[in-house]
């Protein structure tokens, strides 16, 4: 399988991802925990269909020391026990954000509402932005049908 696009040796598409690799760095400097910015990426990723991003995510969480039991769990969060309760919100929030088009009114009062009872305002503020950083990018692999598999953890940063 061959990409439709060249997002890796494109000039335009470098200075895009470049603002929102820059973005993503700006969250990275927030108190939002790192293994549960993983998880919101591959739990957007499962939901957008997006092989790469689910790809790179699962192998970034497994380099940075998330195990393989929670990391497999992700899909079926609500029935695992291996997350806390600040994940589980953290990934209800994810998926009404992701799915904003099949629920009427986007992310209900009662998911943000649990998600702030974990998390403060300025990591809300990082939550919503790795939801909507990671939606964007899986949205361009999605329709660009960027090939999964071979990303190597580390490799764009």
């Amino acid at each position: 399988m061959e990409a439709r696009l060249n997002l890796l040796g494109n000039p335009v598409a470098g200075k895009i991802i470049k603002h929102l690799t820059g973005a993503g760095r700006a969250v990275l400097e927030t108190e939002l925990p790192a293994s549960t910015q993983e998880l919101v990426k591959l739990r957007a990723s499962q939901i957008n269909g997006c092989g790469f991003c689910t790809d790179m995510h699962t192998k970034d969480a497994v380099a940075a020391g998330e195990s393989h039991q929670r990391l497999h769990l992700v899909a079926a969060w609500r029935e695992a026990t291996v997350f806390t309760d600040a994940e589980r919100a953290a990934l209800e929030l994810t998926e009404e954000a992701t799915r904003i088009a099949d629920g009427a009114g986007g992310v209900s009062d009662e998911v943000w509402e649990r998600a702030a009872k974990h998390y403060d305002e300025d990591q809300l503020l990082a939550l919503v932005t790795t939801i909507a950083l990671i939606n964007a990018y899986n949205r361009m692999n999605v329709a660009i049908q960027m090939p999964a598999g071979d990303y190597q953890p580390g490799q764009f940063g």
